[in-house]
């Protein structure tokens, strides 16, 4: 079985034991992918994003035997031990799911895949189930701590380039958080 995965930000530049079977492709689904998550650490993170515009997905495949696999290994790699179904995205080639699901699933029958994963987190920011505003997200970030600031701007700047979303180039513009 050909199982995809489909990265966006630190999964990418930080696999760690994520079983990788080769390098990150380039050309992955279109999308829509936005920083408007905001995590425990303080960082505000990439995740799928309804209101975003679409970017270029990154993707690579998986050297496990099936879906059940891949999903363990990335729960594990993202740290979800929890609700699964909800934070676990996949395609599985019989599912039409929803409008982000399908467009995954006719770029994978593309590419080849039998199945494909990802992050499915949603929209956070202040224990709102919802993506902040751009004012709200660069005052935000412009107040943070110095060490909660230095972390959510390595995130911002290790993303991958292509993930060019209209709240990066707002923080680029105001913090000057240009990628490395």
């Amino acid at each position: 079985m050909r199982i995809g995965c489909l990265g966006w930000g630190s999964l990418v530049w930080d696999p760690r034991d994520l079983p990788l079977r080769g390098v990150w492709f380039l050309d992955g689904p279109l999308i829509p992918i936005e920083f408007s998550h905001q995590s425990q650490d303080g960082r505000i993170t990439l995740v799928i994003d309804p209101r975003a515009k679409h970017v270029r997905a990154l993707w690579v495949i998986l050297s496990v035997d099936d879906l059940d696999a891949a999903i363990s290994s990335l729960a594990r790699r993202e740290g979800i031990s929890n609700n699964l179904e909800a934070r676990i995205g996949r395609w599985t080639g019989f599912d039409d799911g929803d409008v982000v699901t399908r467009a995954i699933g006719t770029w994978a029958q593309q590419a080849g895949l039998d199945a494909v994963v990802w992050t499915a987190l949603s929209p956070s920011f202040d224990g709102n189930s919802k993506r902040p505003s751009k004012t709200k997200l660069l005052k935000y970030l412009s107040d943070l701590p110095p060490e909660k600031r230095s972390r959510a701007e390595t995130y911002i700047r290790k993303a991958p380039r292509q993930i060019d979303t209209d709240y990066r180039r707002a923080i680029e513009l105001r913090l000057g958080w240009t990628p490395y």
